[in-house]
């Protein structure tokens, strides 16, 4: 991008990055109502471990279409990218029950519907809460066949002090939007999203139509930066006599469009996120499959996690910038393969301190220690 050139907003479709959306049905015996719920997936590739992609709060599954549409050209896998409970398209009788043991159940049972008594090698793939329910559902056995886990950019003594000021920031973002485009404008000039093209692929899947008529208080909600930018191009390009044209016409659209809301009133959930990420490091390194943890610096371990990767309980890469930061999904993707390669091949057991070294060169390294 560069400056002048305007920057397309509009969406793209999940099947430029997925080959295949299904509606998954799981029976809840549980529910005193017998229903059935339906969990919203997309996949990719048709041989090799399943990696089951679990996203972030607020988010949904197309979160994960830049990095799928990447890794599945580097190794022969299949992706399972998941809409959890209350986001995305998943339809079920209590969304608002965002427990860690509700949603870890949800994933052992989707994994049971999808593939019954013999499922496949998965590798369960998390970014943060996402990452703290995939070690949720390891640690209580509910994937048999797991490969391996893996956390991206969760933590449990960051998380737990971010806790703190997340409902201020909830009540920062703009609790409507007067069209998709603008709430795909937001999420990158806000920096919720950094990823242009991620962003125009996933935040249909975190914004919805709003019930009913547009909103007259709907212009009021836009954030104000946005538009602030918009009259600076203005001014530059034609002078500030189109600006308050410009306006007009934002105001008049606003009135004949559907405005759009959030999927998910994620302050509502705040009950939960203790349960989330309380004791997640302990429980972490408790699990007996293989483990990885992708983090944007080493400095963000906390005690327990450091302890642990001196012990050699679990590998730890460091990506050059976090997930949900990363401009090109190719550089989690050099992660996640090595480590993979290696879980199939080689029985892991206990990691070198240096298995801090990032990337595949570091995988390599460590490799052929062992051999010698």
């Amino acid at each position: 991008y560069s400056p002048g050139r305007k920057r397309d907003f509009s969406p793209v479709l999940w099947s430029q990055y997925f080959e295949a959306m299904e509606d998954v049905v799981v029976e809840n015996e549980t529910d005193v109502l017998n229903c059935s719920y339906t969990f919203r997936i997309y996949k990719s590739g048709s041989e090799g471990p399943v990696l089951l992609l679990l996203h972030g709060g607020g988010h949904s599954a197309l979160s994960w279409a830049v990095f799928t549409s990447a890794i599945i050209n580097r190794i022969q896998c299949r992706i399972v990218a998941l809409d959890l409970r209350g986001h995305g398209e998943t339809k079920v009788r209590n969304p608002e029950d965002l427990s860690a043991e509700t949603m870890s159940k949800d994933v052992g049972d989707v994994v049971e519907a999808l593939y019954g008594d013999l499922p496949p090698p998965v590798m369960l793939i998390g970014h943060s809460m996402g990452g703290a329910i995939a070690v949720h559902t390891a640690a209580a056995n509910l994937v048999p066949s797991l490969l391996g886990l893996c956390m991206i950019d969760v933590v449990e003594g960051t998380a737990m002090d971010a806790l703190n000021s997340m409902q201020n920031f909830l009540r920062s973002r703009p609790k409507t939007f007067k069209s998709l485009e603008n709430a795909i404008e937001w999420s990158v000039k806000s920096g919720q999203i950094r990823n242009l093209e991620s962003a125009r692929v996933s935040m249909v899947g975190q914004v919805k139509e709003c019930e009913g008529a547009a909103s007259p208080e709907g212009p009021k909600a836009i954030v104000e930066g946005i538009i602030e930018e918009e009259e600076e191009e203005e001014e530059d390009d034609e002078g500030g006599g189109s600006v308050n044209k410009r306006k007009k016409e934002d105001d008049t659209e606003t009135k004949k469009e559907h405005l759009y809301t959030w999927r998910i009133e994620l302050a509502k959930t705040e009950k939960y996120w203790d349960g989330w990420f309380r004791g997640l490091s302990n429980l972490f390194l408790s699990c007996p499959t293989p483990k990885l943890l992708l983090l944007a610096g080493v400095d963000r371990l906390d005690k327990d996690l450091t302890i642990g990767q001196m012990q050699g309980k679990y590998l730890i890469l460091l990506p050059p910038c976090s997930f949900g930061m990363a401009p090109r999904a190719g550089l989690l993707c050099d992660q996640v393969p090595a480590a993979l390669t290696r879980m199939r091949t080689e029985e892991f057991g206990h990691f070198p301190r240096d298995s801090r070294l990032s990337g595949v060169a570091g995988v390599e390294k460590l490799r052929r220690r062992r051999s010698n």
